[in-house]
């Protein structure tokens, strides 16, 4: 597998590793080319510390913005365009279900990726070593499956929210949720209870953009009451008429 990367982007990895520094596209970007779609967002992970990427680029007359040290997270501008490099990182606790209290920079990608949600965004690539897929995305995109990388139950524990993050996959990619990933999304649904609701809106506006959104609302309603709690009495809801052959929910 191959992929066709933006000149800025060849740019950041190029200098990284001839500086001795690992880097990679992941992500988002990752998945999004294998699915033939074209990426909206090129995130770039790196064994180079934050700081030692603000000296590589600085040195070289860019600009960089320390955008999210904390995370280890800076942005590369190259000819105006904004890219972010991120350290490898293994994070640490979740006491407030969206953010890591704290994160731990280290040198291996391996570790990187094992801290992501799905296995289908847990991918990176780099023109020197081609495809890097320790949990399986690939066969899971193959297979049409959205899975959690590791326990389900925990990735989901972490950051609640990741609960409509799989629901907005299935209804934009038509995929299902894996068995144990399904199950703890609906054991732990209340967890979206927890989640500011600018949040949980901007995953549900991209859920309704799908293609297959009528899928998931029929399927997954249980789980979207914590979203939107004002639709639960239309479920089973008979019209009692002759004119509408559904309940309320599936007629709306």
């Amino acid at each position: 597998m191959r992929i066709k990367l933006p000149s800025g982007v060849k740019f950041i990895l190029n200098t990284l590793t001839a500086k001795g520094k690992e880097a990679y596209i992941v992500g988002g970007c990752v998945r999004d080319t294998y699915l033939g779609r074209t990426p909206h967002d090129w995130d770039i992970c790196t064994a180079a510390l934050p700081e030692e990427t603000i000296s590589i680029f600085e040195q070289s007359g860019y600009e960089v913005i320390p955008t999210g040290l904390r995370h280890g997270t800076v942005t590369v501008l190259i000819k105006g365009q904004g890219y972010e490099v991120t350290t490898f990182r293994e994070d640490g606790d979740y006491s407030d279900s969206r953010r890591p209290d704290s994160v731990k920079f280290v040198q291996s990608l391996q570790s990187d990726l094992a801290r992501r949600d799905f296995t289908m965004n847990a991918m990176a690539y780099s023109p020197a070593a081609g495809l890097v897929d320790p949990f399986n995305g690939r066969k899971d995109i193959k297979n049409k499956v959205i899975r959690c990388v590791g326990r389900a139950d925990s990735r989901f524990c972490e950051d609640g929210l990741r609960i409509m993050r799989a629901l907005r996959f299935a209804a934009v990619t038509g995929f299902a949720l894996e068995d144990y990933t399904r199950h703890a999304a609906w054991c732990q649904a209340n967890l979206l209870g927890e989640i500011a609701w600018e949040r949980k809106q901007k995953e549900l506006v991209e859920l309704l953009r799908g293609e297959y959104a009528g899928m998931v609302l029929r399927k997954y309603k249980d789980i979207l009451v914590w979203v939107i709690p004002e639709i639960r009495p239309c479920f089973g809801f008979s019209q009692n008429n002759p004119y509408h052959a559904y309940d309320v929910w599936e007629h709306t």
